[in-house]
């Protein structure tokens, strides 16, 4: 794993500051209770210093990282080389389970919904939700690629590269 300090220069990085407070999904990836790696798409909220996603208590990913709480995430956009940016988290989930529908999946939400929408579906999720879990993602490990722009640029692509 990296040092805390280079994690927060890597989030840190415009870039990725973007894609943690403008991207609507990530995938976050763990093992399921059968051991079984699992990658879903997932609403999320970046509070500053954790990745923060929610579900139903019945969820099975709620079991499933209350077992095996170390995780993967990505979150990406662009559809061509130039505009391609990904950023790559590895961390660690602490669950909660919190009363009522968690302030931070509401938030998640407002990133992919205008306001009319937006106050239908907290209406509607506040009168579905009893309880929540919200997982927060400490990460441990993260990295920033702007393909576009040549940043993060792979590794063990570096010898191929200078051959040509």
């Amino acid at each position: 794993m990296m040092d805390r300090q280079d994690v927060t220069r890597e989030l840190g990085q415009p870039g990725a500051r973007e894609l943690l407070e403008s991207a609507t999904l990530t995938r976050l990836a763990y093992n399921g209770p059968d051991g079984l790696p699992r990658v879903i798409p997932i609403a999320f909220y970046w509070d500053g210093e954790r990745i923060v996603v929610c579900t139903a208590t019945t969820s099975p990913k709620v079991r499933a990282l209350s077992a095996r709480p170390d995780v993967a995430i990505t979150i990406d956009v662009g559809d061509t080389p130039a505009a391609a940016k990904s950023l790559l988290v590895r961390g660690f989930a602490h669950l909660e389970t919190v009363d009522g529908v968690a302030d931070e999946y509401l938030e998640a939400a407002k990133k992919a919904q205008d306001p009319d929408t937006h106050a239908a579906f907290e209406g509607h999720v506040r009168s579905m939700y009893k309880q929540q879990v919200r997982i927060s993602i400490e990460p441990r490990w993260a990295r920033y690629y702007d393909f576009g722009a040549g940043r993060g640029r792979l590794k063990f692509l570096r010898p191929l590269t200078r051959k040509h």
